[in-house]
């Protein structure tokens, strides 16, 4: 009987380990950003995700959240994030839009302002496998990862010098990168006039 409950139990893992091989190799899973997620997919990797940093150092803000920490984040955001995760009062960019899955707009709705910043920093410095979001260790240095992470926890009550510093010459990086943007016409060529031949 222990046997034969051992044997079963072997068969249904090899069934469900081939199906899942077959599932991939055969050309079944979605790989377009537009196609449907696959079944159980977000719950997995929400799963898997707060399973492994539930495991990590939960350390405390190495910078408070005062106005010049916060003006310092915003002119890391702009440069290195707000291309995915969007501005204040900014349609969202056709790169976030062309994203799966969808990158969080931070300054619309929750974002991660009920995030723990230790969460928010770590998934700054080292990114999130396949979902788009790089991790940025040794490209920032680890007071500037603060100072963003500081900005995107408190993004639901930053101040109008913060706001104005987001949106401070944005329109040449996020231009490229937002649908619908006007863009200026081109001048017009005023025509040349005809030169009559000279009389003989």
């Amino acid at each position: 009987m222990a046997k034969g409950l051992v044997l079963g139990i072997l068969i249904g893992i090899l069934l469900l380990v081939g199906s899942a091989y077959l599932y991939f190799s055969w050309g079944f899973a979605p790989v377009a950003t537009s196609a449907a997620p696959m079944p159980f997919e977000r719950k997995l990797a929400k799963a898997a995700q707060h399973a492994y940093l539930d495991k990590l150092p939960h350390p405390q803000p190495l910078v408070p959240a005062d106005e010049a920490n916060l003006i310092a984040g915003a002119k890391v955001y702009k440069e290195h994030c707000a291309v995915c995760h969007g501005l204040p009062d900014q349609p969202k960019s056709a790169v976030s839009q062309g994203m799966f899955p969808k990158p969080p707009e931070l300054f619309h709705g929750t974002g991660v302002t009920d995030d723990e910043p230790w969460e928010t920093y770590w998934k700054v410095e080292n990114g999130i496998r396949m979902t788009g979001m790089p991790g940025f260790k040794g490209q920032l240095s680890e007071k500037e990862i603060w100072q963003v992470t500081m900005l995107v926890k408190n993004a639901d009550k930053i101040t109008e010098p913060v706001k104005k510093e987001l949106l401070a010459g944005n329109s040449t990086p996020m231009s490229m990168a937002m649908p619908d943007m006007e863009t200026k016409p081109a001048k017009e060529t005023k025509p040349m006039k005809e030169t009559k031949p000279a009389k003989k």
